[in-house]
């Protein structure tokens, strides 16, 4: 396994130690996967900022203080590429509702072909005989974490040389990846798919893995499908339209109120926690909602041990809850004499459909559901209508409005 703590104070220190590299070394060395305990030309700090047990804002921070924008605009670029799918999906819903409902059709088509459930499940077990591929699926389950290289390289793989269905393939990275995130994973394997970015899929290509992998692993000819055309015919429609942010219910202060913390956001100090009347708090375990099939261990004791540092933090004593039925958070919240529970915005993805099926048993109990919403994320979300084209040009003004120019 490799060593990722899950708590703020790790997080901090790995940013600390990756901060003299997220300069010109890191645009230097990006692209190249070095394999298993050797990465160490990218910052390996996804699961934190994932979490929020690091902000985008302090990581950005800490790399223009060290070495300017011009120095650290490739690392910079990346961190504002996390918020630009998450507001991309924001903006999009739908996408994320097609793809819970595609995965199911998909898991259950799959049952029925005994040819491509064998292929799958050696895909997984990393049994194919393509000793690249099959070396990126062992270190994913055995250490929850790829080099986004060779997550591209591997999705590509796994949708036009194995020819598997791209949500089963997206399901295998949330359920094993310590950085699994609903918009960055789902829209990542829409991009190499060419449903992202449509008709403009990402090819794999031996060449290019060879040279990525400084000669670690050399595709023999002819064994990497030629990728002329993405999926785009199996989403005839194109792309649905881009909707308004939803509306955010902010917490009102005064107001009995009970403090949900999830893993969407682990920093509840930056917050202001001491207008509420809040009378308890509860942390929600929700990773096991990532799929409807078995999410590794190791996502779920990091999950565990983030929800577990930043209640410390808080210094308020929290109860764990488990996301089970949605109707066991209003009891909850009524146990605790609550009319309004508050948490951290929740984007996109499971921990959001979970609370949206909870909220007719608060609204019937008379509890709303309130959030906060970063300000980050209200500066960039709203620019998140198309490609990544439209933020990157807007970063330096962003950082101005962010006050980190």
């Amino acid at each position: 396994m490799t060593d990722f703590p899950a708590s703020r104070a790790a997080g901090l220190d790995a940013m600390a130690a990756f901060v003299p590299a997220m300069g010109r070394r890191y645009a230097n060395g990006r692209n190249i996967d070095h394999g298993p305990g050797a990465h160490k030309a990218v910052s390996q700090l996804s699961p934190y900022i994932r979490r929020r047990l690091l902000t985008e804002q302090e990581v950005v921070a800490a790399a223009l203080a060290a070495h300017g924008l011009e120095a650290a605009e490739r690392f910079v670029e990346e961190v504002f590429w996390r918020t630009y799918f998450k507001g991309w999906l924001e903006r999009r819903p739908q996408v994320w509702a097609s793809y819970t409902q595609g995965l199911q059709a998909d898991l259950a088509a799959v049952e029925e072909d005994r040819k491509r459930r064998r292929r799958m499940d050696q895909a997984m077990a990393g049994q194919t005989g393509l000793a690249y591929f099959d070396a990126w699926a062992n270190e994913l389950v055995e250490t929850g974490y790829l080099h986004n290289h060779a997550r591209m390289w591997f999705a590509s793989i796994w949708i036009f040389t194995l020819r598997l269905p791209w949500r089963l393939g997206a399901d295998f990275f949330y359920r094993h990846l310590l950085d699994g995130d609903a918009a960055s994973n789902t829209l990542g394997w829409r991009w190499v798919a060419g449903l992202h970015t449509l008709g403009k899929p990402y090819p794999a290509r031996a060449d290019n893995i060879k040279t990525c992998t400084n000669g670690r692993f050399a595709p023999r000819s002819g064994e990497l499908a030629e990728v002329t055309q993405g999926l785009e015919a199996t989403e005839p429609g194109g792309l649905p339209p881009v909707l308004a942010l939803r509306d955010v219910n902010p917490p009102k202060p005064g107001v009995p109120t009970a403090l949900l913390i999830t893993d969407e956001d682990c920093r509840l100090e930056d917050f202001a926690l001491s207008t509420l009347d809040i009378r308890a708090a509860a942390t929600l375990a929700a990773s096991h909602l990532r799929s409807p099939l078995e999410v590794s261990d190791a996502v779920v004791q990091f999950e565990a041990g983030a929800l577990a540092d930043v209640a410390a933090r808080t210094g308020l004593p929290a109860v764990a809850l488990r996301a089970g039925h949605p109707s066991e958070l209003a009891r909850w919240a009524q146990s605790v004499g609550a009319t309004q529970i508050v948490t951290p915005y929740a984007t996109r993805g499971p921990t959001h459909d979970w609370l949206c099926e909870a909220t007719p048993a608060l609204a019937a109990s008379g509890i709303t559901l309130a959030e906060w919403r970063r300000e980050w994320d209200a500066e960039v979300w709203p620019l998140a209508t198309a490609g990544f084209f439209k933020v990157r040009q807007q970063i330096p003004r962003l950082l101005a409005d962010l006050g980190l120019a």
